[in-house]
Parts: structure tokens; C-alpha cells; sequence
């Protein structure tokens, strides 16, 4: 079965070269992106995991803390510092439900609210910081939720 290239080598087995593995090109890549947004969120004081957290909110609004974590793909105690700052910078505020106790809400200050009109050039700004089409990154993004989804499902819990 051809995999294709950074799967086999001409032998046809699996190939251990750095640049031919499929988890150092999402890494590098990764990183060379959160390093695209940093001067980006840095004019709104965010970094780029609380700005990822704003934009679930921005839209969805009001939502449990575990649905957050859920929507961003990251556990209870990685998100709880990451809503402290966010809280302590006056842009959410977090709230126990009336109808259950034991869940937390998460809601947009004014000021978090606000910030959203600020917040709207950044997509723009990172495309044109690429160099990148739109169509080609909605293609790329397309391709990476389907990797993350296939990767999600072949991972035994």
C-alpha cells in the first residue's frame, strides 16, 4: 500500500526522516502560525490560547465551562488558569448555574463583548500575513479537521 511520500521510503518501509514524518510538519507548522498571530492578539492583550477561548464564546455566548473544554479540545485543569486570567483582565466572568450547582458558567463581560469588534481584523490580518488564499487555507482547514477527526477515532481511550 503506497502511503505516500514521508511513509515509505524506495524499500518500502515506514521512514524515520524528521522532515518525512507526518506529526513534525503539524508541529512546525503549528508553531509557525501561533507565532503569526502573537503581534496580532498581542494588540488586543491576548495570548493565542485566551483568544481561541474568546472565540467560542463570541459565538456561542453563555456557556458551561466543561462545554468550553470540550469545544477546545482541552481538560478542566488546563482551562481553569486560562478563565482566571481571562477573568482577572475583566473579560469573562464565571458564575454557578442556578439549576445545578455543580456547573460552572462562562460569560462575556461588557468589555470581553467589546472586544470582539477589535478582534474581527485578525483573520484578515493572518491571511495576508501568509501570503495564503482563502480558498487554499479553507482547503487546509478542511483537510486538518479530517486528520484530527480520523486521528481521534483510530486513538483507543
Amino acid at each position: 500500500m503506497n502511503m505516500g511520500r514521508g511513509y515509505e521510503d524506495r524499500g518500502g518501509a515506514p521512514s524515520l526522516l524528521l522532515d518525512d514524518q507526518l506529526c513534525f510538519a503539524l508541529y512546525a507548522a503549528q508553531r509557525a502560525v501561533t507565532a503569526a498571530y502573537r503581534p496580532l492578539l498581542a494588540e488586543l492583550g491576548l495570548t493565542y490560547p485566551q483568544y481561541l477561548t474568546m472565540l467560542v464564546l463570541w459565538e456561542r455566548g453563555e456557556i458551561p465551562v466543561k462545554e468550553l473544554g470540550a469545544a477546545l479540545r482541552l481538560d478542566y485543569g488546563t482551562v481553569s488558569p486560562l478563565l482566571k486570567r481571562l477573568e482577572a483582565a475583566g473579560l469573562v466572568r464565571r458564575e454557578r448555574s442556578a439549576a445545578d450547582e455543580r456547573s460552572v458558567r462562562l460569560l462575556l463581560t461588557e468589555e470581553g463583548e467589546a472586544m470582539r469588534e477589535r478582534a474581527e481584523a485578525v483573520p484578515a490580518q493572518l491571511l495576508v500575513s501568509t501570503g495564503l488564499e482563502a480558498a487554499e487555507i479553507a482547503r487546509l482547514r478542511a483537510d486538518l479537521h479530517r486528520l484530527a477527526d480520523a486521528a481521534t477515532k483510530a486513538t483507543p481511550e
